[in-house]
């Protein structure tokens, strides 16, 4: 008579068979449903055989079978039998496990009240949102970091997009990319992120098929993921998953199954290694957080005010529960530019076919952001509903977008522009036409093995050349431009203005176009005329005068027309 599974001690299971008792030594992994390896102590009359071993596997079973059978000088028939059962109880003890840890993982949707829902939708339905909604996120705790942590929080609020975006924070040990990160997933509601310190590289393919979709992703460092670094990007590409592997069944036949994970995901993730991983960079937005010395005092005094118990904790819960209801009451919907067309990325920018996808899906998150202050729209053809990008949308991405686009053309990594911007500053300043490595280290405080590496970038790409010196006595060295950087940024905000311009001029001159073509219908048609401002507001009926003696453009208010409406 066989007892009941006891899995009390989960890395000391024990299961008994009339006079055999069975002790899986270590647990078993719930990861694999396609092999069962185990470590199995088998007792019987105060001998015992322990054995390590695929349950799966005929020729590993029929193995411990023949040798137990030996030892304890029992049937083989007996058992085989006892290890078939064992095998059946530990499937079901595994299944239960999987399908409990699904249950934990699966987060319960908040209801919101009424009252909740009203909140959310009245803070989404205001003018100027994002500026509010920045507002709100420094109040949350975020200190400082007005633009990184702006652009992190409508890139975590894209995975509800069918286009999501990816953000990688860089910088030094201990500047707070983690933090920051952290701090601003904290307005996203739980249910739609999965946190991450470690994983695997198949971790991803095991899954739910759904699991993922529209799920933020938030790994803590992207040296945890090394292995998992390859899928991860296909699931940013290809926005799914797919491996193919054989198992055995327990005849021992060869089986192929499909493992397949689809998205779309939005992944986060902070990293002091820019170089290391370029191909997960290259599909996600590049933050460089803020290590200057304004930037660090904010932050300590942030920390002395919570020491001192003069932060509102209340208040910073409150806005964290309000901003996660506003991310739940957001709806998925179809995001349309019509002035797409006649966009343009800079020149200068790397890989710019990536950089424009990025560039487009960045306005469409802010216009999926403004949802509730756009006319849902339906396409004729296909009955698909849609809101519309506006230009204020364009306005608001490029200002954010200048910054992107600018790390993006720029030869030098991130920590190697920041050292060089502020040794730039330094030789301006005191005037020095040269320096050396040991005279720049001194003043700056950096370490000599960063500084190194810097100066052999900055050499590399013509930024620095040596001046004089040799290798005993050391050398000296100058600064090549000290404007280049400068000019870049001039380019690429030149570009961006221009073509802002030229679409504000585009707009105007399409509802000017629309207004007069209305007022040559009326005057034909003899009718009442409703024209149509600039702004789009309706003006008052001008009733045009029915007497053929009497010209209507006598009978028009021209001040209420346009100069090219008045030249008609």
């Amino acid at each position: 008579m066989a007892t009941t599974l006891n899995p009390q001690n989960p890395d000391h299971i024990t299961w008994k068979y009339e006079q055999l008792l069975f002790t899986v030594l270590g647990g078993i992994r719930l990861e694999g449903l396609d092999r069962m390896r185990i470590t199995l102590k088998t007792e019987f009359k105060g001998q015992a055989i322990r054995h390590n071993l695929d349950l799966y596997n005929d020729t590993q079973v029929e193995k411990l079978v023949r040798k137990t059978a030996e030892r304890f000088s029992i049937g083989t028939s007996y058992i085989g039998k006892a290890i078939a059962e064992l095998t059946n109880e530990l499937e079901n003890y595994r299944l239960n496990q999987l399908e409990s840890s699904k249950l934990e993982s699966l987060k319960v949707v908040k209801p919101l009240t009424e009252a909740e829902r009203i909140a959310a939708t009245e803070f989404l339905s205001q003018p100027e949102l994002l500026q509010r909604t920045n507002e709100r996120i420094g109040k949350s705790g975020v200190v400082g970091e007005e633009l990184n942590r702006l652009l992190m929080y409508l890139i975590f609020t894209s995975r509800k997009t069918y286009r999501p975006l990816h953000i990688v924070s860089f910088g030094s040990s201990g500047v707070g990319k983690s933090h920051l990160q952290e701090k601003v997933s904290e307005l996203i509601p739980q249910e739609d992120k999965i946190e991450i310190t470690s994983l695997t590289g198949n971790a991803f393919y095991y899954f739910e098929k759904d699991e993922l979709g529209h799920k933020l992703i938030l790994i803590e460092d992207l040296y945890g993921v090394l292995a998992a670094l390859y899928p991860m990007r296909e699931l940013q590409t290809k926005q799914k998953i797919r491996k193919t592997i054989t198992i055995k069944d327990k005849r021992g036949n060869a089986k192929t199954i499909h493992l397949v994970v689809y998205g779309p995901v939005s992944i986060a993730g902070c990293t002091t290694q820019e170089r290391i991983y370029e191909d997960n960079a290259n599909r996600s937005f590049l933050i460089y957080l803020d290590e200057s010395e304004e930037q660090d005092e904010k932050v300590m005094q942030y920390q002395r005010l919570l020491s001192a118990g003069k932060i509102n904790g209340y208040e910073e819960r409150q806005i964290k529960t309000m901003m996660q209801n506003v991310q739940r009451i957001l709806q998925p919907i179809t995001v349309r530019n019509p002035y797409a067309e006649y966009l343009k990325i800079p020149k200068e920018v790397f890989k710019p076919r990536r950089t424009n996808a990025h560039y487009i899906a960045f306005i469409e998150a802010i216009t999926f952001y403004k949802q509730y202050q756009r006319e849902q729209k339906s396409d004729p053809d296909t009955g698909e509903i849609y809101i519309e990008t506006t230009i204020e949308d364009i306005a608001e991405a490029n200002a954010m977008m200048k910054h992107i686009l600018l790390r993006k053309s720029d030869e030098l990594s991130g920590a190697c522009r920041s050292y060089f911007e502020i040794l730039k500053q330094h030789v301006k300043n005191n005037e020095l036409k040269n320096f050396t490595n040991k005279e720049i280290r001194k003043i700056l405080r950096t370490e000599h093995s960063k500084q190194k590496k810097y100066m052999v970038e900055l050499q590399q790409y013509g930024y620095v050349r040596k001046n004089e010196g040799d290798k005993k006595k050391g050398y000296r060295y100058e600064v090549n431009s000290f404007e280049e950087y400068e000019q870049l940024q001039t380019r690429i905000n030149t570009v961006l203005d221009e073509i802002l311009q030229q679409l504000q001029a585009k707009e105007i001159n399409a509802t000017t176009g629309t207004v007069v073509q209305k007022f040559k219908e009326v005057l034909l048609q003899n009718e009442p005329l409703k024209v149509l401002t600039a702004k789009g507001k309706r003006i008052k009926n001008k009733e045009v005068h029915e007497n053929k003696k009497e010209t209507p453009q006598r009978k028009i208010n021209h001040e209420a027309l346009t100069p090219a409406e008045q030249q008609l």
